[in-house]
Parts: C-alpha cells; sequence; structure tokens
C-alpha cells in the first residue's frame, strides 16, 4: 500500500508519499510549498506525476476542525464532508482548504481511491473539564456545542512520540510542554502522554500570537468595534484572521525572519510580544503541571530560531530552565538537545513530521475495514 499525504496549512501545503513494506512506513517522496492559500491544482498535478498515479492507494488528509462528531481519523465519505464543511466557520482558514484538497485528490485520482481525515483537534478531545469548557450558560455552550478543542494535534502528537522515544527511561514521557511556533501558533502541557490543557481554544484563533492572528483577547473589543466602527462580523473576521498578529503588530509583515532583521521599532515590539506570550503560557503550564521534564520546540520558527528560543527562556534558569548558547545557536531545523546539563528541565527542538502520524492513522483505519491493498 502506498500513501499520498496532504497536509495543507494556513499557509502552506506539505505532499508526501509513503509505502507500507515488511519493515514499516518508508517516506519515498516530500514536497513543501510556501505563501499557499488556495488550493493548486498544479501542485498537486505535479507531485502525482512525480510519484507516478498508480503508486498511490490511500489518501490522508490532514483536518483541522473535527467538532464533537470527528474525533477520530476517519473514511471521508458524504457525511464526513459535509461536516468538515459545517465547521468552516469555526476553521476559516483551514477547513475550506481540506475541502479543497479532497475534492481535488478526488478529480485526479478518481472516485475508487479511499481517502481518510486526520484531525487535529482530535488529541484534545479527553481534556480534563476545567481545561475545555467556558465560563458562559452551559445551556448555551450544551445547544452549539461551545468548548475549548484545541488545535496543531498531530504536531503536538509528533513532539510528543518523539520525545517518549528519546527519554525512555522516564514513564510515557513524563510532564512536557511542547510549543509549536510557525504561522500558527499553539503550546501544550502534556502529563505521562495525556494532553491537560493547550492555548488554542474553540478557533484556532485564541492563544499566542501568530504570524496574522492576535491570540487571546477582551472579547469586548469585538462588540466595541461593530458599535463604534461600523465594522461587520465579516470584516472583524478578516480582521483577526489575516490582518492581526505579528503583521498588525509590526505593520509590515508576518514573517518572523523579516522581522527579526528589521530595525523597526514596530517590529521590534512585535517579536517581542509574540515571545512574551509563549513565555506567559510556560509559566501557565509549569504551574498546570507542577514542574516539567521537558519543554519541546517544533513548527517553522520553533525549529529554525535560536533568536525566538532565547529570548523566551532567557531568565528562566530560576525555574529549571537553561538554555546552552551554543547548542541554541547551533540547532536549526534539526533534533537537538539545547538545555545545559546543570538545568533540571531538558529543552529540545524537535522537528515535527506530522505526515509519520497521519500515515500511521491512516493504516489502522485500513486494517480495521481490512483493506490490504
Amino acid at each position: 500500500m502506498s500513501l499520498l499525504i496532504i497536509n495543507a496549512g494556513s499557509s502552506s501545503l506539505r505532499l508526501s508519499l509513503f509505502k507500507q513494506t515488511s519493515n514499516g512506513l518508508v517516506r519515498l517522496a516530500k514536497v513543501r510549498h510556501d505563501g499557499i492559500n488556495d488550493h493548486e491544482v498544479s501542485l498537486l498535478g505535479d507531485f502525482i506525476t512525480l510519484v507516478g498515479t498508480t503508486e498511490i492507494t490511500l489518501i490522508v488528509h490532514r483536518v483541522v476542525h473535527g467538532g464533537t462528531r470527528l474525533t477520530t481519523p476517519c473514511l471521508i465519505d458524504a457525511r464526513v464532508e459535509a461536516e468538515i464543511e459545517r465547521l468552516i466557520l469555526l476553521a476559516p482558514l483551514h477547513n475550506p482548504s481540506a475541502l479543497a484538497w479532497i475534492r481535488l485528490a478526488r478529480r485526479l485520482l478518481g472516485e475508487q481511491v479511499p481517502q481518510v481525515a486526520v484531525f487535529d483537534t482530535a488529541f484534545y478531545q479527553s481534556l480534563p473539564a476545567v481545561a475545555a469548557t467556558y465560563a458562559l450558560p452551559q445551556v448555551l455552550c450544551q445547544q452549539y456545542n461551545i468548548r475549548r478543542y484545541g488545535f496543531h494535534g498531530i504536531a503536538h502528537r509528533a513532539m510528543l512520540n518523539r520525545w517518549q522515544k528519546i527519554s525512555s527511561k522516564i514513564k510515557d514521557g513524563g510532564q512536557v510542554i511542547s510549543v509549536q511556533l510557525g504561522s500558527g501558533c499553539s503550546i501544550t502541557a502534556i502529563d505521562h502522554g495525556e494532553p491537560v490543557d493547550t492555548s488554542m481554544g474553540f478557533s484556532p484563533l485564541e492563544g499566542l500570537v501568530m504570524a496574522t492572528r492576535p491570540g487571546d483577547l477582551d472579547p469586548t473589543i469585538i462588540t466595541y468595534l461593530q458599535q463604534e466602527a461600523g465594522l461587520s462580523a465579516k470584516e472583524i473576521e478578516r480582521i483577526l484572521n489575516k490582518q492581526s498578529g505579528l503583521l498588525g503588530l509590526s505593520g509590515d509583515s508576518g514573517d518572523m525572519r523579516r522581522l527579526l532583521d528589521s530595525d523597526s521599532s514596530d517590529a521590534q515590539l512585535a517579536v517581542d510580544l509574540y515571545c512574551y506570550r509563549v513565555r506567559k503560557y510556560i509559566g501557565a503550564y509549569l504551574a498546570v503541571l507542577g514542574g516539567v521534564d521537558a519543554i519541546l520546540f517544533g513548527g517553522g520558527v520553533g525549529e529554525n530560531s535560536p533568536q525566538v528560543r532565547m529570548k523566551i527562556l532567557q531568565g528562566m534558569e530560576w525555574l529549571g530552565v537553561e538554555l546552552d548558547l551554543a547548542s541554541n545557536d547551533n540547532t536549526t531545523g534539526k533534533e537537538g538537545c539545547i538545555s545545559a546539563t546543570a538545568g533540571r528541565c531538558e529543552v529540545w527542538v524537535i522537528p515535527v513530521d506530522e505526515a509519520q502520524i497521519m500515515a500511521q492513522d491512516a493504516l489502522v483505519i485500513t486494517k480495521n475495514r481490512g483493506d490490504s491493498r
């Protein structure tokens, strides 16, 4: 069996091809495209041509929001597709793109090739009630399925799985804070393999400052802008999803690399606020967990920006978090321990391999249905 993995983010597309062998999954090809806002036929078509259409027997998609009904990986049928579409209101940057790729793959490879959806929200279905519940009238929450869903679950699972192998002497990896920093950003507190809190909530807008999203926000700002600025709900949605975060703060760019190179005071504030918000959440999750065995950095910024990692963690020695500056500087785009030996908490950079997790989940689905192609 060969698996085509389609991982569409808010601004990137990653394609991979795996083959199931007697020795496990083997990656045959992969490609990444950045700056993708809409589906593009040529990108998938070119990749299919590269690997050969006869090689693909299963297609696997990352879907950001599965809501309360899609809580485990599943084969995509009309019911699943309709539910992904229904949830567009809660993930307007992601679910429309996932649907577009599902339909494009069906058109290019045919109805006969099964497709599987793996959901970012699934990892957080078992969040404790205190972490999953909003202090709103519970009648409304129950009627409209309002809860903290959590996102980036596949990425956090990937970091956790790798850490559990690295730390095999610590039961289930112990207590971990995983930090996913890219165009979208999130942080998760994990206690012996189980997530107990996470920064993203009802939608991917909550939590950390992101490339174009603001993170935590006083909800009165929304009604204030409606009343005082006369903005519509759609206009405010566009501002929150596409014009805020690093871009809104700097007035220039949502690209961390560009902001780090800039002399602008607005760019500096954007970087400082971005790092401050991560630092603030780490402190909160240290309190939630009662201590931590490891802090893990992943994602485009987390894996490739020593400067950002240093700004986040500097001055936290009193909590047992201490960087080895040379190791931090020398760890870019690769796995490595960047903490000082004197620290009580290990700090690691772990390149996030969502495709591997998605492929493994898909194999479980096909095995359960007896598909041995």
